[in-house]
């Protein structure tokens, strides 16, 4: 980990505001490296570090959802459970307008709008995950648990 600062993003106030334990994680970012770049600078398994994807059903109604980084979302999948016809990802510009972070810091607390937040069940059974903080080369470690508590997610088996 650098020395550089963590910043405080709109996801740690609320992670602080609910008292939640976390550690934090800054590391260099690379452009579409993803998951495999954080858990390979972080030294952690990419099944524990969990992407957050901001993505629309076919009203374009958006919503969270949250998938462990060496797996995909099964987009039909998903729909069937959550009882719409299509989901899809968000364009990076308006996944950026619905969730007030930067694809690629975007972080499922402190969300610019109000969405449903779909976590796939097995992440649940982890002991800690990375989730990102809400900026670029910035995740923060915490319990599968506290996730639950402030963001009180739909579990989902939807991945791929």
């Amino acid at each position: 980990m650098s020395k550089e600062k963590a910043p405080v993003t709109q996801a740690i106030r609320v992670l602080r505001e609910h008292k939640v334990d976390y550690t934090e994680h800054l590391y260099k970012y690379e452009e579409k490296g993803g998951t495999t770049v954080s858990a390979r600078e972080l030294g952690v398994d990419e099944h524990a570090v969990v992407k957050t994807l901001i993505m629309e059903d076919e009203n374009k109604r958006p919503l969270i959802v949250l998938m462990h980084g060496d797996r995909e979302v099964g987009t039909g999948m998903l729909a069937k459970q959550i009882g719409v016809k299509k989901v899809h990802p968000c364009d990076p510009k308006t996944a950026d307008k619905h969730s007030g972070y930067q694809v690629g810091g975007t972080s499922p607390f402190g969300t610019r709008h109000p969405m449903p937040v779909y976590m796939e069940s097995s992440i649940a059974e982890l002991p800690v995950i990375y989730i990102n903080g809400g900026k670029r080369g910035f995740l923060v470690g915490v319990s599968p648990r506290e996730v639950m508590r402030v963001l009180q997610p739909i579990l989902v088996n939807a991945a791929a």
